[in-house]
């Protein structure tokens, strides 16, 4: 998806995929983001649009790499992702439309902008493997919710059905191995 990005869609396009993957916001809130709000930073913070909550989102050393090769040549009132007509940033719209058409491109079906979101929430998880963390920073009402929203009920649903067979399985019978079989 990245080289789709970059090589179809230009740097802008690659830099908000990779800026969404790595802060877990909703698109409503990454796109009226300006320069000042993340150039020299280690944190930005964020009043959600959705919720209206305060949020701190801490900004990883690659995104700060990428952060400052993005922003260099910009001025520090500039929007991160400005349209190209006018003073204001691009669509959701429009977003949704550069990530389609990179998916596209690279094969990848089922992509909207939501999916930086749940990307960052999958992967946080599979490093990490903390519900809880994931359960507050989406505000879900409970764990259940969140595996589910990132997926990963469906791929333990997987894993587990692809991972297991009953076919000449050893179990311990009184300390000794005898074949396992159904009647």
């Amino acid at each position: 998806m990245q080289d789709s990005l970059l090589r179809h869609c230009g740097y802008r396009d690659y830099f908000l995929f990779l800026f969404g993957i790595n802060t877990g916001l909703r698109i409503s809130d990454i796109l009226p983001l300006r320069v000042k709000d993340v150039r020299d930073k280690t944190q930005i913070i964020v009043t959600e649009k959705k919720t209206k909550k305060v949020r701190v989102i801490y900004i990883n050393e690659i995104l700060k790499v990428e952060i400052d090769k993005y922003t260099t040549s910009m001025g520090f009132d500039e929007f991160l992702f400005a349209s190209r007509r006018g003073n204001s940033h691009i669509t959701p719209t429009q977003a949704y439309r550069r990530l389609q058409k990179a998916a596209e491109i690279a094969g990848i079906e089922n992509t909207a902008t939501h999916s930086l979101r749940k990307t960052f929430g999958y992967h946080h998880y599979k490093k990490h493997g903390d519900l809880a963390v994931l359960q507050k920073f989406f505000s879900h009402a409970s764990t259940s919710i969140t595996k589910q929203y990132i997926g990963i009920t469906q791929d333990e649903i997987k894993k587990n059905s692809t991972d297991f067979d009953l076919q000449n399985q050893e179990v311990q019978n009184n300390g000794k191995n005898t074949r396992a079989w159904t009647r």
